[in-house]
Order: structure tokens, then C-alpha cells, then sequence
């Protein structure tokens, strides 16, 4: 599907023509709104395209019609690279700082000739930026610390990597033997600087690696190993493997670097060597076809690709106390969605088929409430509206919709609504979403307090390659979820995946629930729960610890703790 890289490229149109105040106001708008329809599409832009119906998508005209073609068949478009050409600042690289949108690059270019990355780190070091209109010493420092993300290498972040890799795998599975991705992504870190892909077969793999339809570049072409850019940057790597060494490279390549260095001194205590092409007994190779029977020799039970960090995995694997990780076909329900209630972009029915489609039996629709003009909040009036709707559809559905609702938490630890309100809720999800650093832990732990609040959601607040977490103390947070019978949450949202997998396992140590939610504003994001899937299992999570596989029955009996 191209449908995120031909969002992303409309999205930047609309920056740039707002950055350069080009034409009507309306026509960034009209850019923004295609993109974020297309975003939300369960089918392959490029499908509507072939059946001539991309002007039936809301807020596609013929003008943008074109330019999606255009980027369909050539993974970008004139008017966008015209736009960026013609702009004096280096767009793209600004952009990727936390907090600077178009007007706010516009005024820094304009007030203090700032054009790249380098000219806004001087400007900070220097104090400049204090003193400008529409910043202050705050902004300053928040800039300040996103500018450091912003300069690091370009990572990419699962939800871009994974379907990448996919269809890739796809691809070369019509031509190979034997076909999988490895490194990072397998072991579905949070996100990934390349992929690699491992294939068995001939050395006729490598043209046709490099003849894929979207690489953009070919960086190496060799009998063993190729390498490619995408059109989105993705930079993939091909490593052609002999059969009978299958299972040692791919756990060779599949990582982590310590892991490895774990097991090759396993290895040399027997006096054996261990290396991408096998384990060997002298010059004889014993093990290596496949990954179990490496572990297997090596005295050890297999060890899922998520743990290998050199964690403890080995010793639980050597005492046979390895969980079984939780799967995302563990999963039955969902319980933080927005809808066009608040900022979502499907409505209550749709979210309620598509989850049917995906075999789960409750969901919780957790529309915001409150005073944060940034996600249109619910009120009174309307979320009555909406549990009327929500009584009706469940009348007659297949699936149990719980009313729901995501609570601000204020600075100072209360929530954002009344209590008449509150109180009638199935399910509240309690967030903080301002102010990150005021007093994070004490506000959490507050609102934990809180007899109605069920889940604490994306506790650290982090956005991954673009901000920080919060600085949180998490043992009193866990001692306090456990005590009050607080749920505490893994988003799925990409840019969030939080909380990370290290305190995933920290949390059920301390006997913590956890739920996984999406965090879903539109029907497409609802996939993203195998992100979340994957940092619980990196989090040696099990399923009787995640509220998500839970009966009807538990879950209720579970939400009255509290």
C-alpha cells in the first residue's frame, strides 16, 4: 500500500503552500484533507486508482486526483519537489523539530534568517529564539531538547518499516526458497534504522531484489549480499543464504549483538565454535539449519526473537521458566478508540464492524472530554448523544460497546470533567497531555486515586524521534496501580508505544494489569495493535496479565476493584 507515502507527500504540499502563502488559504486545507482521508483507507490507494475512482474519495479533486497518480508511478510529484525547491529554508529538516510548524519556520526564517538544523541551534545557544513573538524561554528550551532528536539519524518507526518489509518479503517469496526478515524489526524494536531481509535460493536473487518497483536507489549488488533505497528512504539489505545455515543466520542476523555474544560463549565452554554459518564441533557443523535445533545444541529451550537482549532470557531459558508470550491472536477487544465524536474519522458503527472483522467481542469508545480545544472534546450534551448511540448499536451488535471516555489529567492531578459525567462511564482512560513536566508522577498517582479512573493512558507521554518521556518514578507509580487496582497502558500508537517494553516487564513484575489499546482516530489505525502486541511480548508479557484477552466477565469483575 502507498497510501502513507501519498499522505505524507500531500501533507507536505499543504505545509509548503502555507509556508510560502501561496493562493487561497483554503487550498492547503483541501491538500490536508485528502491526505488525512487516504491515511484512513483499508484499501490500496493504488487499487483506486486502477478502477478510476479517486475522485470518489472525500476531498479529491481532478487537481489532486493527478498529483496522487503522479506519486503512485513515481513516488513523488513536480508540484511537491517544485515547491521544496523553491523554498529558501530547508523544510524538511525544521520540520522534523517538535513543536516548529510552517508559521513558526516561516517567522524564525523571516526574523532570524533560520534555514536549517545548524542556523536553529545557534539561534538557541545564542537565546534568540526567548525573545521572539509566539515563543518565550519554554518554547526555547522545548526546542531545545527536540533538536537533538531531530539530529540523530533517520530511524524509522515500525509502522513505516513493517509493511515495507512485508511486501518486500512478499516479493522475493515468489522467487526464493526461503524468505524472512530479520534484524530489528523481527525482534519489533520500536523503531528501526534498515531492514534485513534474509532469502535461500540462486544467485539470480540479487537482480531480482534490485528490480523491486519501488527502489530508488541501488547501493550494492554482489552474489551474497545486495542493498537498496526505497522511494521512502528505507534502506534494505538482502543476504543470500545457504540452506544448511539457515537457522544460524537468521538467528545471526535477527540479533541482538548481545544476545549473540551470550550464546557464542555458551559455545566456546563446550568447546564449540558459533557463527552465521552454524555451529561447528571442530570443522563438523552440528547445528544450523534451523533456529531450534541451534538452541537445542546449545543446551537451551528457543528463546522468542523479542527477548533476545541479553536480559535474563538465557537464564530463564537454561531453568525452563521462559513466559509464553502473549500473540496478537490473544486478542479480543480494544479499549481507548476516538470517533468523529471528538478527533477521530470513522464513525461508532464502522469502528464497532471493523472490529468485528478482527474477532473481538468488546471494545470502548474513549472519545475526549473536557477542555483541550486540540482533540474537540465531547461535552454534556454530546456525549449523552452518544451513549444513546452507542445503547442502540449495541441492541442489535455482535460486539459489547463499553461508553467510554479520555480524561485529561490537570496539572493539578484532577480530571477534566464532572463528576455527574464521570460516574456514568464504563470505562475511563485517564491521560496526561500538557504540561509533561510539571510534577508527571504525582499527577498519575493522583488521578489513580480516582475511584472511577480504570487506565492510565501513554503514561510517559514520549514521541518517539520527535520527544522525550517524561521523567517518571515508575516504582511508585506501579505500587500505586497495583494498590488501587489501576490498569496501565501499552498505546499502539506508533509515535508513542508507550510504556516502553523494559517497563512492561517492570509492571508485571510488580504485579501490574496492562491493557493494549490502539489509541485509534481512524478505522486503518486499528491495525496498529501488532505494534503494541510487540512490545509487550518484548516485555516478556503473558496474556493473563493483559486485560485485552479478558471475558466479558473478568473484565468486569476486574474494572470493580476499584
Amino acid at each position: 500500500m502507498k497510501n502513507l507515502l501519498v499522505a505524507q507527500i500531500l501533507y507536505k504540499i499543504a505545509d509548503l503552500l502555507e509556508l510560502q502563502e501561496q493562493g487561497s488559504p483554503f487550498i492547503p486545507r483541501a491538500f490536508r484533507r485528502a491526505a488525512a482521508t487516504i491515511e484512513a483507507l483499508q484499501e490500496p490507494i493504488e487499487e483506486i486508482a486502477k478502477k478510476n475512482k479517486l475522485r470518489e474519495i472525500p476531498g479529491v479533486g481532478e487537481g489532486i486526483a493527478k498529483k496522487i497518480i503522479e506519486i503512485i508511478n513515481t513516488g513523488s510529484c513536480k508540484e511537491y519537489e517544485s515547491l521544496k525547491k523553491s523554498t529558501p529554508m530547508d523544510y524538511e529538516e525544521l520540520m522534523k523539530v517538535q513543536g516548529l510548524g510552517p508559521k513558526k519556520i516561516k517567522q524564525l526564517y523571516q526574523t532570524l534568517h533560520i534555514k536549517n538544523l545548524k542556523d536553529l541551534e545557534s539561534a538557541i545557544k545564542q537565546g534568540k529564539i526567548s525573545g521572539l513573538e509566539h515563543f518565550g524561554e519554554k518554547t526555547q528550551e522545548n526546542l531545545k531538547q527536540s533538536l537533538s532528536f531531530a539530529k540523530s539519524p533517520t530511524r524509522f518507526l515500525l509502522s513505516e518499516a513493517y509493511p515495507a518489509a512485508q511486501e518486500f518479503k512478499k516479493y522475493m517469496q515468489k522467487k526464493a526458497q526461503q524468505v524472512e526478515i530479520a534484524g530489528s524489526l523481527r525482534r519489533c524494536k520500536e523503531s528501526v534504522g534498515d531492514v534485513d531481509i534474509l532469502a535461500a535460493g540462486n544467485k539470480e536473487l540479487a537482480d531480482y531484489f534490485t528490480k523491486y518497483k519501488d527502489v530508488k536507489k541501488v547501493l550494492a549488488k554482489g552474489e551474497t549480499r545486495s542493498s537498496v533505497i526505497l522511494n521512502n528512504g528505507l534502506q534494505i539489505d538482502l543476504r543470500i543464504i545457504p540452506k544448511e545455515s539457515w537457522g544460524a543466520a537468521l538467528n545471526y542476523f535477527t540479533g541482538s549483538k548481545e544476545h549473540n555474544i551470550a550464546l557464542r560463549q555458551i559455545a566456546i565452554k563446550h568447546n564449540r565454535k558459533l557463527n552465521e554459518y552454524g555451529l561447528f564441533q571442530g570443522e563438523e557443523q552440528i547445528a544450523g539449519k534451523t533456529e531450534e535445533e541451534l538452541y537445542k545444541k546449545l543446551g537451551l529451550k528457543y528463546i522468542e526473537p523479542e527477548l533476545r537482549e541479553n536480559l535474563g532470557e538465557i537464564e530463564s531459558s537454561n531453568n525452563n521458566s521462559l513466559p509464553s508470550l502473549i500473540q496478537l491472536k490473544d486478542i479480543k477487544a480494544d479499549f481507548h478508540i476516538h470517533t468523529k465524536y471528538s478527533d477521530g474519522s470513522s464513525t461508532i458503527q464502522e469502528i464497532a464492524n471493523e472490529c468485528i472483522k478482527l474477532g473481538y467481542k468488546q471494545i470502548a469508545i474513549t472519545d475526549h472530554y473536557g477542555n483541550l480545544p486540540i482533540a474537540n472534546p465531547m461535552n454534556k450534551k454530546t456525549i449523552q448523544k452518544q451513549w444513546k448511540e452507542i445503547e442502540l448499536i449495541n441492541k442489535s451488535s455482535k460486539i459489547k460497546i463499553l461508553k467510554g471516555a479520555e480524561i485529561n489529567i490537570k496539572l493539578d492531578g484532577s480530571l477534566d470533567i464532572e463528576s455527574e459525567i464521570l460516574k456514568e462511564l464504563d470505562i475511563v482512560v485517564a491521560s496526561i497531555h500538557s504540561g509533561l513536566n510539571n510534577n508527571p508522577t504525582e499527577r498519575i498517582i493522583k488521578a489513580m486515586e480516582n475511584k472511577y479512573v480504570n487506565i492510565i493512558g501513554h503514561p510517559s507521554g514520549r514521541l518517539i524521534n520527535k520527544r522525550e518521556a517524561s521523567q517518571l518514578n515508575y516504582e511508585s507509580i506501579f505500587d500505586k496501580a497495583k494498590s488501587s487496582s489501576t490498569i496501565l497502558e501499552i498505546n499502539c500508537s506508533p509515535e508513542r508505544l508507550d510504556l516502553e517494553s523494559q517497563q512492561v516487564k517492570h509492571a508485571i513484575e510488580n504485579s501490574c494489569l496492562i491493557s493494549i489499546n490502539t489509541d485509534s482516530h481512524s478505522i486503518n489505525s486499528l491495525n496498529n495493535m501488532i505494534f503494541g502486541v510487540g512490545v509487550a511480548r518484548r516485555g516478556w508479557c503473558t496474556k493473563n496479565k493483559v486485560i485485552n484477552t479478558f471475558s466479558f466477565e473478568k473484565l468486569e469483575k476486574n474494572l470493580n476493584k476499584k
